[in-house]
């Protein structure tokens, strides 16, 4: 599924092809956790789609490396 977000940091706007369905969308959207609805995407891929934020921004924004390969 092709999720577009818009960066919460940069004010870039990303679109990315994620493993997940529209029933699990729509569970995250109704309050499910996101890592109850998504388990398969990573921590990175998650908060792609809260956020916007890729890791690299993370990292410039927070001045970390912590992330998973994106």
């Amino acid at each position: 599924m092709k999720i577009t977000r818009t960066s919460m940091f940069s004010g870039i706007e990303r679109t990315l092809e994620l493993p997940i369905t529209l029933a699990e969308y729509n569970a995250w959207e109704a309050g499910t956790l996101i890592q109850d609805a998504m388990p398969q995407l990573s921590a990175d891929q998650r908060e792609f789609i809260m956020t916007g934020c890729t890791p690299e921004e993370w990292d410039l924004e927070f001045g970390q490396d912590v992330h998973e390969p994106f």
